[in-house]
């Protein structure tokens, strides 16, 4: 299998599991089918692994893809040797490859091009052998019309040298190794920019080693620098830079040197580093840099919003949801226990007493109607003031705070606008706060991940990795909770294993024509979803009051035979074997273990008739703010209040308290101890007590603590 022994070494794998998990890919295994239903194929691999050996085989892809371009664009030159293919062939990295053509690659004209056409190559060679005893004096055979002074035909051979330095594979891994030991990122404010870029003031005169800036740290300056408040750079020592290459370029013949060669090749070798080395290796380190910082912004990221898809979700229950708003009223909806809308009204708490009572009515009244049971209170402007009016009215149902990050997106969308073309935004954006209470899973998928505010620099960060990373979160959670067959959306069922959008689109018209699925068999009916896409998709797939009671479980199709075995060995039904712990108590996996089925499996398999369709997710449980405070105003230092974590950073986590702006708990107060990422400590949506240590009104930060014992 390609690439087998080197993913293997690479990630520290077994050399099977990634060449039986590479093989699965290649047949159109995605990773959460896999790491659910082929754990004795891959070695019982996590989805994490997984997706490091698909990700990885797509680089290496990549990379000899740009190994035969080279190979192949060194042979047309007709300067491939055996050597040279040897080493291009050897290259492990994109890195490597790229010095080794960098001497044969098409450059604009450089001053080293212009000077070998003006015939100073010669020259060049003679001062770089170090042994010629008078350069000036070999200078003056070069004379010419082009070059029309001895100054000029020394720095023309100056420059062919200064470029071969640079091109010198070995002279580049040099000042690469230094720069990744001993770079300095420094950054100064622009002139005439102090007032404007207040709040990068940290970075106005800054220098920190480049191997210890954090990821967070070296996003912001490089926000700073492209909205021109900073001008930010990456470099070695000098000094140190300059004993290295002369240390390659004149050590390895310095007893033959004469001095006057020596001070020519010096001065080419500084004229090198500081023209083409260093503003090479600058931009190199500055990608890589940013690279490395993107993917650590991406990984807080994407553990943010797998910890706020997989939130508590309240269930199929009747809700009221209420978007706040002090100018416009409160935009309020009932839905149904399947997430319809039923009707929508607009209440008025603001406006004068006589509206705010007949305000009361109406909500006693469509709680009555619809038989709500619970009601979300969107959590922006005048969240807590209509959280108050609720509480007031002792309805004797929970009212929970949610978060409306995302709802506006939402309630513009193409997806808003096929499911309520004849509403307009702001009752779209109530259903939808809504409906996150009642399933934060299903109606997040339908917001773009950016948008729902639990990243750091997401907008900084390669979006390509960064859309790519949140896909898979998405993927993973919807298939680790599961998707009902018969009442999910497209949005939804696209992230289901095998799927996609056009195959979920298909679901759902067919749902729509023939009425709900009977069973999982009946998928098979979907135009265009073939066996593999039924593969793939039918374990994560749920059927609620099925005829087959394994339809409404995780038990893959492939594996009823093997239930079904069980059941008859024991003389009874599948349905009973689900429902009598004291059945499954009497079956002896190892029984039925075969080529194709392991342990694992069959552990799987009767953990899943223990608890069939079990929500992974924890139970919701209601959650007030404190009634003491409603606005920054109300906060002092000493306060101790329970809070909501709402973003997590590498820096430490957000908590909403209930005063409109988000405190910050850094991570040196979030706990007794060294905690070098705050997500050992917190997670996203997790109820959390706070202390205030600081409250600055003029710029809107709160500063919390963790640590109130």
């Amino acid at each position: 299998m390609p690439y087998e022994t080197t993913i293997a070494s690479r990630l520290n794998l077994p050399g099977r599991s990634v060449a039986n998990t590479l093989q699965l890919i290649d047949e159109g295994a995605t990773v959460p089918f896999m790491a659910r239903y082929r754990k004795e194929a891959t070695g019982g691999l996590d989805e994490v692994q997984l997706a490091a050996i698909r990700d990885l085989a797509v680089a290496l892809q990549a990379l000899d893809k740009r190994r035969d371009a080279i190979l192949s664009n060194i042979a047309e030159q007709g300067k491939l040797t055996p050597e040279l293919r040897q080493k291009l062939t050897a290259a492990n990295s994109l890195t490597k490859l790229e010095d080794l053509y960098l001497p044969y690659k098409q450059k604009r004209k450089t001053r080293a091009m212009l000077a070998i056409e003006r015939g100073l190559e010669p020259l060049a060679d003679r001062i770089f052998s170090l042994r010629d005893p008078s350069p000036e004096q070999t200078a003056r055979r070069h004379l010419s019309d082009a070059v029309p002074t001895l100054a000029d035909a020394l720095q023309g051979a100056r420059d062919i040298i200064a470029e071969r330095i640079s091109d010198n594979a070995d002279a580049r891994q040099r000042i690469r190794l230094l720069f990744e030991r001993e770079a300095i990122v420094r950054s100064v404010v622009k002139k005439g920019k102090e007032t404007e870029g207040q709040k990068y003031k940290d970075y106005f005169d800054f220098a920190e080693p480049l191997r210890k800036v954090p990821s967070h740290r070296l996003l912001a300056l490089r926000r700073g620098e492209a909205e021109g408040i900073l001008n930010v750079g990456i470099a070695p020592d000098e000094a140190a830079a300059l004993e290295r290459l002369d240390r390659q370029f004149l050590g390895l013949n310095y007893a033959a040197a004469t001095t006057a060669s020596q001070d020519q090749m010096s001065l080419a070798i500084k004229d090198s580093y500081k023209r083409l080395l260093r503003p090479a290796l600058e931009t190199e380190f500055a990608a890589l840099s940013k690279e490395k910082a993107d993917l650590e912004a991406i990984r807080i990221f994407a553990g943010n919003l797998r910890q706020l898809l997989l939130s508590s979700p309240l269930g199929q229950k009747r809700v009221m949801a209420i978007d706040p708003g002090y100018r416009t009223g409160c935009k309020t909806v009932c839905l149904d226990a399947q997430g319809n809308l039923v009707t929508h009204t607009v209440l008025n708490l603001f406006a004068s007493e006589g509206e705010k009572q007949r305000a009361a009515q109406t909500v006693s009244a469509l709680v009555k109607q619809y038989k709500i049971e619970a009601i979300a209170i969107g959590n922006g402007t005048a969240g807590r003031e209509t959280e108050a009016f609720i509480q007031g009215l002792n309805l004797g149902i929970p009212a929970l705070m949610v978060s409306e990050q995302g709802a506006s997106i939402y309630s513009a969308s193409e997806v808003a606008r096929q499911e309520f073309p004849d509403k307009d935004v702001t009752v779209r954006g109530a259903v939808s706060i809504g409906r996150r209470l009642m399933d934060p899973l299903a109606e997040l998928v339908k917001i773009d991940p950016k948008s729902i505010g639990v990243g750091q620099y997401q907008h900084d960060v390669d979006q390509n990795d960064l859309k790519k990373s949140l896909d898979d979160v998405v993927e993973s959670c919807v298939n680790q909770v599961g998707v009902s067959l018969n009442t999910a959306s497209a949005s939804l069922l696209q992230y289901v294993s095998g799927l996609g959008p056009q195959l979920a689109k298909n679901v759902v018209d067919y749902r729509a024509q023939h009425g709900a699925f009977a069973s999982r068999e009946q998928l098979k009916k979907v135009p265009r979803l073939g066996p593999k896409a039924y593969e793939q998709a039918a374990g994560f797939l749920r059927i609620s009051s099925p005829t087959n009671p394994l339809d409404n479980s995780a038990v893959h199709p492939e594996r009823y035979d093997l239930v079904g075995k069980m059941a008859a060995d024991l003389g009874c039904t599948v349905a009973d074997l689900m429902q009598k712990p004291n059945l499954r108590q009497q079956i002896k996996p190892e029984r039925y273990v075969s080529a194709s089925v392991g342990l694992p499996t069959l552990t799987d398999i009767l953990a899943e008739l223990a608890k069939p369709g079990r929500d992974p997710r924890e139970a919701l449980t209601v959650f007030e703010y404190d009634k003491r405070v409603q606005t920054m105003a109300d906060l002092h230092e000493g306060m101790v209040l329970s809070g909501v974590v709402t973003n997590i950073t590498a820096f430490g986590a957000f908590v909403d308290i209930g005063v409109k702006q988000d405190g910050l708990v850094h991570v040196s107060q979030m706990a007794d101890r060294y905690v070098s990422d705050p997500n050992q400590v917190v997670r996203v949506q997790q109820t959390v007590q706070v202390k205030v240590l600081e409250v600055d009104t003029n710029r809107k930060r709160i500063a919390l603590t963790m640590k109130i014992g």
